[in-house]
């Protein structure tokens, strides 16, 4: 039997989650034996999709406002019409050019509803494809609550049209897809839980510190990392910390967060072992962000939480409020955050015992290799 081919759509917006968590799978169908291409729409992001995966980089696009109400190209220019049109008829000839076994699309249609100019096309030439490959949508375990009447039944009538599974990447013991995807039921037939795709168990740090802030890509998190800056100066001098601003934070915001550090903080824009370093950590300040959280499960680190809210955002408040209810993290807001309110939160942070191991499933990207070798097999039979 030839090798089976995957054709793997991913478009992110704002931060890089999406993109770090669809690279994981990708890592684990590679490791899995399977033919993978990858086509990512967003700003390229250091180590991402990851070795031995091939690549289409679509022209880039990136949210215009943190509503994700508009695009813009990577120059932060409107996205005209030629633009997408040359962008839409680049994802096609992939597609064509790759003749995928089985094409995963992340987090269409639950989300991504502004890439409809080019995804409603590449739905329609797989249902023209001969044969036809399967259709898999690829969805995080929290969906963002949509406020826009009607959108819920479209999303119902995509799925039911065009898509052969939904791989929901969490564990239903957690949060379960009908915690914020009300017509759940209906495509019930649908779904397939693969486990939270979090990274393998990180190896021991070679440097440690006792506190870390990150705030993930970095486009939203000045906020969060400069608090924490000046928090450090309001504790004992002897805690180390480490702020990861984020390699989409803009350089004047980094450039101002450089100055009048304290001793011991160390600020960085990034760092490729940063799951070994939260290993380390006694305490993580962070978002509640989908990849970060699977970094902080592997871990005894304390984490305090600070869900981004900006535009109506709701996924993040849900997973750190399920996390804070199983006594596995604190919450701060992110409106109105001060030093104050970090410093007391790591202080108490501080005095809480080390927890044992997290008992939620963590192999998503294993899993979800799996599951697709598994329905390949079937539509052999």
């Amino acid at each position: 039997m030839t090798t089976p081919r995957i054709f793997f759509y991913v478009q992110h917006l704002l931060g890089i989650g999406h993109i770090a968590r669809a690279s994981r799978i990708a890592n684990a169908l590679v490791k899995d034996g399977f033919d993978v291409t990858v086509v990512t729409g967003g700003l390229p992001v250091p180590g991402f999709p990851g070795e031995g995966i091939k690549t289409v980089a679509l022209p880039a696009v990136v949210a215009s406002n943190a509503g994700f109400s508009g695009l813009a190209d990577a120059d932060g220019r409107p996205a005209g019409e030629d633009f997408l049109h040359a962008r839409r008829q680049l994802l096609l000839d992939a597609f064509h050019a790759a003749r995928p076994n089985v094409v995963i699309i992340e987090a269409f249609p639950f989300g991504r509803r502004q890439m409809r100019f080019e995804l409603l096309p590449l739905l329609e030439a797989i249902e023209k494809a001969e044969p036809r490959p399967k259709l898999l949508s690829s969805v995080r375990d929290i969906l963002q609550e949509n406020r826009k009447a009607g959108r819920d039944a479209e999303t119902v009538t995509l799925v039911k049209d065009h898509f052969d599974a939904v791989l929901v990447h969490g564990d239903p013991d957690f949060v379960r897809l009908e915690d914020t995807f009300p017509l759940t039921s209906e495509i019930a037939d649908r779904l397939l839980y693969t486990g939270l795709v979090a990274a393998p168990p990180a190896p021991e740090p070679t440097e440690t510190f006792d506190i870390i802030a990150s705030a993930g890509g970095g486009a939203v998190g000045a906020a969060l990392i400069g608090a924490a800056k000046e928090a450090a100066a309001l504790l004992p001098a002897d805690l180390r910390w480490l702020l990861v601003a984020g390699p989409n934070l803009p350089e004047a915001d980094f450039a101002a967060l450089s100055e009048d550090a304290a001793p011991n903080v160390t600020l960085v824009r990034f760092r490729k072992d940063f799951p070994s370093l939260l290993r380390g950590a006694k305490v993580s300040i962070s978002q509640a962000g989908y990849n970060t959280v699977g970094d902080l499960l592997r871990t005894a680190c304390r984490a305090i939480l600070v869900p981004f809210v900006a535009g109506g955002e709701t996924e993040q408040t849900v997973r750190a409020e399920r996390l804070q209810a199983l006594g596995l993290a604190d919450i701060l807001p992110e409106y109105g955050l001060t030093p104050g309110h970090v410093k007391e939160a790591v202080e108490k942070a501080l005095t809480v015992q080390p927890r044992g191991s997290v008992l939620l499933d963590l192999d998503g990207a294993e899993k979800t290799a799996l599951i697709i070798r598994s329905m390949i097999a079937e539509s052999l039979a």
